[in-house]
């Protein structure tokens, strides 16, 4: 330490500054529309917030859905993802009953898109774009990265996204969206609505995380451990599954975020 002084003070006199590590800076632009639909209710949720460093490129970004059963919820920067180096792309998105199925998803297709068409505009790599989110937020993770229609109707292939984490998603047909057709929500659905319908080994890297299969929602471990079965079956090459013990539904996703930041790392090499 007394050496470093003594360096920086003979560095002062002959007008030389020490090299100091530069602070990370973070900026929010709010409230951004991501769809040119005019109608009322689109024009009140279809938008999304982006959190990035200012002062940093390349970086990796993170579209996060949030949950509330496609019937509740609003966009929010989870606190764990921020000042981590990275992006954060906050996506609200429309409300059932206002909208019925699909259009929840086509939001969230078109909140996806815009990030791939505007993150270099920011500094980020289009090559670096994960997409995330917890419970209806896991679940529409999992429909915009499987069924490639949603993003091919914005030009954007769902391969080049570089990863998919889904936190206690549904894999079959969301409650909600049963629940609009009148299925009992004990009635379990695989059809053009479930992530399990599009099962294929040529899918983004995927991550399925839950809680604890005994204190999860009805059936959401199980869920998950069949889909991440049925794509190694398929030949998926780079699928995980993780059970977080002692977690809820509710509470899993705080430890599964620190497993996002450790697991998108790969990202960066």
């Amino acid at each position: 330490m007394k050496n470093y002084i003594f360096l920086s003070f003979i560095l002062f006199l002959i007008g030389v500054q020490p090299l100091v590590a530069q602070e990370a800076k973070y900026a929010i632009d709010e409230n951004i529309r991501y769809t040119s639909d005019a109608s009322e209710y689109a024009q009140e949720r279809c938008k999304l917030d982006i959190y990035y460093p200012e002062n940093k490129t390349d970086f990796t970004t993170v579209v996060w859905f949030h949950g509330g059963g496609i019937t509740g919820g609003n966009k929010f920067i989870p606190e764990k993802l921020k000042e981590q180096g990275i992006a954060v792309v906050a996506v609200n998105y429309r409300l059932s009953p206002k909208v019925k199925c699909p259009v929840y998803i086509e939001d969230a297709a078109a909140a996806v898109a815009w990030t791939f068409k505007n993150i270099e505009k920011y500094g980020g790599s289009k090559d670096k774009i994960v997409v995330s989110g917890h419970s209806a937020g896991g679940y529409l993770t999992s429909m915009v990265g499987l069924d490639k229609h949603y993003l091919a109707a914005h030009d954007i292939n769902a391969d080049d996204i570089a990863m998919l984490i889904p936190f206690s998603g549904h894999t079959i047909t969301h409650f909600t969206i049963r629940d609009e057709k009148g299925i009992p929500g004990t009635q379990a659905i695989v059809d053009e609505y479930a992530p399990l319908y599009f099962v294929r080994p040529d899918a983004p890297p995927t991550i399925f995380i839950t809680g604890d299969r005994e204190l999860e929602m009805l059936g959401r471990y199980e869920e998950n451990a069949y889909m991440w079965r049925m794509m190694k079956v398929a030949g998926h090459k780079n699928c995980k599954l993780m059970e977080l013990d002692g977690f809820n539904h509710g509470e899993m996703a705080s430890p599964a975020l620190e497993i996002l930041l450790k697991e998108i790392k790969v990202l960066d090499k």
